[in-house]
C-alpha cells in the first residue's frame, strides 16, 4: 500500500514533533513534484537562503538535474500565532542532464511552514523556469517537501 504524498508529510511532520529540539541552520529532506528529489537550505541569514536540490525530472524524458537558489523570506506576509509561515521569492539557476545538457535560470516562489518546537519545515513552491542552452524554454515546475534542520 503506497501513500499520497500530503499524506506522507503529515506523517513525517507528526513523527518528527516529538522531538523538541533547537533548529540548527542546515536543512536537509526531500522534495516530491517536479523535480522529485534531495532538498537542502542554508540560512545566510534572517532572511535570506541558499536552496540546493538534486533531483529526477519526469517533464520530458527521465533526467537528472541540480538547482541552486538564492531565496529571500518575508516572515511578516502570514502570521500566526503558533507557527511560523515564510513567503519566499528567488533567483537560481538549474543544470539537467538528458540526451543533450541544458541549463537554465530558477524564479522560485514558495511558501515554508516551520514547525514551532521542532526543527522541520514543510515547503510548497512554483518555480518559473527560464531555459538558456541549448535553445531558449520556458516551463514551470512545482515541489511539495520536507526539511529537517541540524
Amino acid at each position: 500500500m503506497t501513500l499520497p504524498p500530503f499524506r506522507t508529510l503529515t506523517i513525517l511532520g507528526i513523527l518528527f514533533s516529538s522531538l523538541a529540539v533547537e533548529a540548527g541552520p542546515l536543512g536537509v529532506g526531500a522534495m516530491i513534484g517536479e523535480p522529485t528529489g534531495l532538498s537542502a537550505k542554508l540560512w545566510m541569514g534572517p532572511t535570506t537562503a541558499l536552496q540546493l536540490g538534486a533531483a529526477w525530472s519526469f517533464r520530458r524524458e527521465p533526467s537528472f538535474q541540480v538547482h541552486l537558489d538564492y531565496l529571500f523570506h518575508n516572515l511578516a506576509v502570514f502570521k500566526t500565532p503558533i507557527a511560523a509561515v515564510a513567503f519566499y521569492v528567488g533567483i537560481g539557476g538549474r543544470f539537467s542532464l538528458l540526451e543533450e545538457d541544458r541549463f537554465g535560470v530558477r524564479f522560485p516562489l514558495g511558501l515554508a511552514y516551520a514547525f514551532p518546537r521542532v526543527p522541520v519545515d514543510l515547503f510548497l513552491e512554483l518555480v518559473p523556469i527560464l531555459e538558456l542552452l541549448p535553445a531558449s524554454e520556458f516551463h514551470a515546475g512545482a515541489a511539495l517537501g520536507v526539511r529537517y534542520y541540524f
